[in-house]
């Protein structure tokens, strides 16, 4: 129940308006509250530790909600989602729904994100100040229309940030997309020392489970997610938020 720790990054943005300000975007994802690790009150507590980053735009990647078998209490969706109506990003609060957020009911997460202030993107983008958001529907459970999202960025110009629950498509992604950012895998949840992640749901193993990666030059930010699932502790992948700084090249 550690506080999360703040991971920062700054990432050079094709199409980035030449002479704009740069601008923060806090990255959160893998909330699953639920008892005993992850009452509302914590969320409440880390959403302050947001605010006094004064990002302008916080990103939400999904898994919400926990309906974990060894959970002590669990909570209703809007129970779950309503500390993020404290939020105050000097832009907006955008947000994409992860596999365990459909396994329990799409409509009630979409209205109680609505209710807290955020902007649901499923399979669609926004713009959002100079930079086009594009939010992409849960991969790990068929959600996932990666065509359909990338015309509705492309339709709104270059700055592109892309949005996903899981980083497995970032390999896939048909073209070059500036700044990925996911959640999902929480950095393994459980590491052991010499042996490193016991799971990392991704296909991909430990190459896009954690962290900042760089390839073919594309940027993915993988966060360690702030709650659990399965088993309701960490161990060696302390939950974390990162704040990036997106500029011009």
């Amino acid at each position: 129940m550690a506080d999360p720790v703040v991971r920062r990054a700054t990432v050079a943005l094709p199409g980035y308006p030449a002479g704009a300000p740069p601008l923060t975007i806090a990255l959160l994802s893998d909330i699953h509250v639920a008892g005993p690790d992850m009452p509302p009150s914590r969320l409440a507590r880390i959403v302050g530790q947001v605010n006094a980053l004064h990002p302008d735009l916080v990103l939400l990647a999904g898994d919400f909600v926990s309906d974990k078998q060894l959970a002590t209490r669990r909570y209703s969706t809007a129970e779950a989602v309503a500390p993020f109506a404290a939020l105050r990003p000097a832009i907006a609060t955008v947000a994409v729904r992860g596999n365990h957020d459909h396994w329990r009911s799409d409509g009630d997460i979409r209205r109680a994100l609505a209710r807290a202030g955020a902007v649901v993107l499923t399979n669609d983008a926004r713009r959002f100040g100079p930079l086009v958001v594009g939010g992409l529907d849960d991969f790990s459970t068929g959600h996932a229309d990666v065509a359909r999202t990338l015309a509705a960025m492309d339709a709104l110009g270059p700055a592109q940030v892309l949005l996903s629950h899981s980083p497995d498509p970032f390999p896939a992604l048909p073209r070059p997309v500036g700044l990925v950012l996911a959640g999902h895998t929480h950095c393994g949840q459980i590491r052991l020392p010499l042996i490193g992640a016991l799971a990392t749901n991704s296909r991909y193993g430990a190459r896009y489970a954690c962290g900042l990666v760089r390839e073919r030059g594309e940027v993915l930010i993988v966060t360690a997610g702030l709650g659990t699932s399965v088993l309701p502790f960490r161990f060696g992948a302390r939950p974390d938020v990162w704040l990036i700084t997106v500029r011009a090249k």
